[in-house]
């Protein structure tokens, strides 16, 4: 009976608290969001952008877009290019890209713009598996805008595993896939460790500027989240504890993925016979892959139960056939039944601490400073501070006056 009656309560301010907020309409949409990458010898990364941005609304109290701020991976970029006549001129800003746009773009209008961005330090030596270098990149996502398609096209060149499973496009690994508002999608590439020139100072966890936004990030996550318990979530945090206690499970998990590979017996390309263990062309550099399928663990054969056995990442003969493997990728990923303690309201920034992670925020900047350019919220709480400061201090002169 106790418990319904402090869910009941719960229930009744959190619908009082949502009912409170109101409901902002969408100011733009991203029609199409594509990222083409390739890796340069020095293992940089050339990151072709390409988007088509719709403008849904340019009232007199958003106006036109003018310009659009781009999360990047860190701030370790050699340098920009502007592609498209679209695009006036690019502007770094700690760990955003500001394309500024060749005129402003109304209701209605779509502007498509074409850049690129030359970056460094993404990629961790022996991550997984010693002797062997893995890229993990997470485009900048869009808290307050919908992408209606969102394109991955990475150079496939020397690799040897990537997740999650995608197509392949001639040379290239095609991942396809839409985002809501504030979704993220992470995408990994792994190369043997001699497969280009890594750096292995240049794949530290936190570099020394991923360090200063790592402890500034921190500072204000706490600030925040004091404030935050203080004023709204203390009822919700208490009512989790007595109608639900408190979780034990792990945020994240370990996902396996088996893929049955079928080489080549010679190089479609130029003919040469495949090499043992290769999986490009030694002569040409042309793929020796024929097929590959992914294998679920009831679909697994007899002869493919001794692969099932394997949690590393690698490829496992299959039965006596020369030229049929089990490819193991397993990665950490996030667990769907980890209940966290804080939730996205889509109205702040999200803050990437690793800059070698190739984590990136993202939001549309135009006239009148729309869509997002606020200061980063690290618990998406969309409260603003000083807001919040001035009702503590209206509270607190309120009961003095009552005291006296």
């Amino acid at each position: 009976m106790r418990n319904k009656i402090t869910g009941f309560f719960i229930s009744l301010f959190v619908f009082a608290f949502i009912a409170a907020v109101p409901v902002m309409a969408d100011t733009d949409e991203i029609l199409n969001y594509t990222i083409t990458t390739e890796v340069n010898k020095d293992a940089t990364l050339n990151l072709y952008y390409h988007i088509d941005w719709k403008v849904l609304d340019s009232g007199s109290d958003i106006g036109p877009l003018t310009w659009m701020k781009i999360g990047i991976p860190n701030t370790h970029v050699i340098s920009t290019e502007a592609i498209s006549s679209t695009v006036d001129h690019i502007k770094l800003s700690g760990t955003y890209a500001e394309v500024y746009l060749d005129r402003p773009y109304y209701e209605g209008e779509v502007a498509s713009v074409d850049f690129l961005v030359v970056q460094d330090y993404m990629y961790q030596v022996d991550k997984l598996t010693e002797g062997e270098t893995v890229y993990s990149f997470t485009p900048g996502w869009f808290d307050d805008i919908r992408v209606d398609e969102l394109v991955i096209m990475w150079d496939n060149t020397f690799c040897t595993s990537f997740s999650p499973e995608c197509s392949i496009e001639d040379d290239y690994n095609v991942w396809r896939t839409s985002l809501g508002k504030g979704d993220r999608f992470t995408v990994t590439m792994t190369y043997p460790n001699d497969a280009y020139d890594f750096d292995l100072s240049k794949s530290e966890e936190v570099s020394s500027s991923g360090l200063m936004d790592f402890i500034t990030t921190i500072i204000g996550a706490i600030f925040g989240f004091l404030m935050l318990v203080a004023t709204v979530a203390f009822p919700l945090v208490l009512g989790y504890l007595l109608n639900r206690g408190f979780g034990n499970n792990s945020p994240t998990i370990n996902k396996t993925t088996r893929v049955k590979v079928t080489y080549f017996d010679s190089c479609p390309g130029c003919g040469a016979p495949r090499k043992e263990g290769a999986k490009f062309c030694e002569y040409c550099g042309k793929s020796m892959i024929k097929s590959e399928e992914t294998i679920t663990d009831e679909q697994l054969k007899k002869e493919e139960k001794a692969a099932s056995a394997f949690t590393k990442n690698g490829e496992y003969r299959y039965g006596s056939s020369p030229n049929v493997f089990i490819r193991v990728n397993s990665v950490r990923v996030p667990n769907p039944h980890y209940h966290a303690s804080s939730s996205r309201s889509g109205g702040g920034h999200s803050s990437c601490a690793h800059s070698s992670c190739a984590c990136a925020c993202a939001c549309a900047c135009a006239g009148g400073g729309r869509a997002g350019c606020t200061t980063k919220d690290f618990y998406n709480t969309d409260l603003k501070l000083t807001a919040l400061a001035r009702a503590l201090k209206v509270k607190a002169s309120k009961e003095k006056e009552m005291a006296d």
